[in-house]
């Protein structure tokens, strides 16, 4: 090791405090590439959901600028969490969330792309209030355990019909009486099918062998054989033109034409009940799962204590509510922090010298936008699926020996993807929960916001 080299792993070793966390330089840098690996998939799979839907306006937003939001959204918040937290915590645009501004804001609601985003600045400025107030852990007392962990759960049911409809394995048709049906007619053909259920399989297989990095495993793997077969068949392959389509060099520079692209005109366009309820329910989605995922990774990385505490939680907040600031003015869908950064914690990462080299990585992937239109559907459809089967692992620990809790959790994680609505699952458990409730005579039970959300909730369902 030259004399160079030394002199810098001694000013990181000060700065991120490495010897007295038990860590050491090399073994940080191995654990910020874990994490990369693990949570890389969303480069290519945030552009493939928001990438879907048309505004009213008749934009569609491009993969290439998507992927650049994304990555640089990743690098500059995962960034900050190392350098003024100190923790070994990775963000980038959250599972769930995205498929809320696509499916629900745009796709239902019939916001402009740039009114969807504004509604995500929005949420993420209110949740850095309530942080910068103390408020934010108020709020998530006041929210029972057993709606928090449904949410979860139903944005990964929801994650997974998407995948599912993405991939052509399920179809909709509305002209059919059945509302869904099996790949299309109700048969499966056609190579691309095939594919979706070679890769859900496959990578299925890597996640059950605890492969790192096994989502991106999954979608790299699925690309190339979908390049290979329709380069040899081309159009008789079955996908469709605009699919698999290799660009003439697969480096170009950042696309950044999504930054700023936001505005509030969503108050005028739903009203000022309506959209109170929709920032609501986006700040309910994206604010409980953080405090859990902080733990988690804490608890592989031994740094909380035995009540579950961990150092600078008002940075660690803020930082996680700005990610989802910065993801809406950056065209990119809130961002947050991901659980997938208790892989890096497992390689033995233990400071934020981790996230700063998850950065790097992530500040990478800026360079790489001409490969998000090769993805197949089928394989970003495919890794959705298994997102899915990943939250829905917490399903077990609802309380189904009691019905006031398990009968409105049900709602909230059977109602959002039935209806493709986050707010409409959310809504359906709280007004439950609060009915059933008071009809058990257990309203001590009750704290005043659940009853103030599900008042709010049910005015939002009858002028819906």
């Amino acid at each position: 090791m030259t004399e160079t080299s030394t002199g810098l792993a001694a000013r990181l070793d000060r700065f991120f405090g490495l010897t007295a966390r038990g860590t050491n330089v090399r073994t940080e840098i191995l654990a910020g590439a874990t994490t990369f690996m693990t949570m890389a998939y969303i480069v290519f799979v945030n552009p493939a959901i928001l990438g879907k839907v048309t505004d009213p306006a008749g934009q569609q937003l491009a993969f290439p600028a998507i992927l650049t939001s994304t990555a640089l959204v990743a690098a500059v918040m995962t960034l900050a969490m190392g350098l003024f937290a100190n923790l070994p915590l990775a963000l980038a645009a959250g599972m769930g969330l995205n498929s809320v501004v696509a499916f629900q804001l745009v796709a239902g609601m019939k916001l402009t792309w740039p009114q969807a985003m504004g509604v995500v600045v929005t949420e993420g400025l209110v949740i850095a209030a309530l942080v910068a107030t103390g408020l934010r852990q108020a709020i998530v007392r006041a929210v029972p355990v057993s709606m928090k962990k449904a949410i979860g759960i139903g944005i990964g049911l929801f994650l997974a019909i998407i995948g599912f409809v993405d991939a052509g394995f399920v179809s909709r048709s509305p002209a059919d009486p059945v509302p869904v049906a099996l790949g299309t007619a109700g048969h499966l053909r056609g190579f691309p099918v095939a594919l979706f259920a070679a890769t859900l399989l496959v990578t299925a297989f890597l996640l059950l062998r605890r492969v790192k990095g096994a989502l991106l495993i999954g979608i790299v793997a699925s690309t190339l054989v979908a390049v290979v077969v329709k380069g040899i068949w081309g159009d008789a392959a079955g996908f469709k033109p605009w699919e698999v389509v290799l660009p003439t060099s697969p480096v170009a520079m950042p696309d950044f034409s999504q930054l700023g692209r936001f505005e509030f005109g969503f108050f005028s366009v739903l009203g000022g009940a309506a959209a109170a309820l929709t920032v609501f329910s986006i700040m309910l989605s994206d604010f409980f799962d953080t405090v859990g995922t902080v733990v988690a990774v804490g608890q592989e990385a031994k740094y909380v204590d035995a009540e579950g505490n961990y150092p600078r939680p008002g940075t660690v907040l803020m930082i996680d509510s700005l990610a989802a600031v910065a993801g809406g003015a950056a065209g990119a869908s809130s961002a947050t922090t991901y659980v997938e950064s208790a892989a890096g914690a497992a390689a033995g990462g233990r400071t934020g010298l981790t996230s700063v080299v998850t950065a790097i990585l992530f500040a990478a992937c800026l360079f790489i936008s001409p490969l998000a239109g090769v993805v197949p559907p089928q394989a970003t459809g495919a890794v959705l699926v298994l997102v899915g089967f990943l939250m829905m692992r917490d399903v077990g620990s609802l309380p189904w020996d009691d019905s006031t809790e398990a009968i409105p959790a049900f709602l909230v994680l059977t109602v959002m993807p039935f209806t493709y609505s986050i707010t409409n699952g959310i809504g359906a458990g709280f007004i439950a929960y609060v009915v059933l409730k008071a009809l058990s005579g257990r309203t001590r039970e009750v704290r005043p916001l659940m009853y103030g959300a599900a008042a709010a909730f049910l005015l939002y369902f009858v002028i819906a």
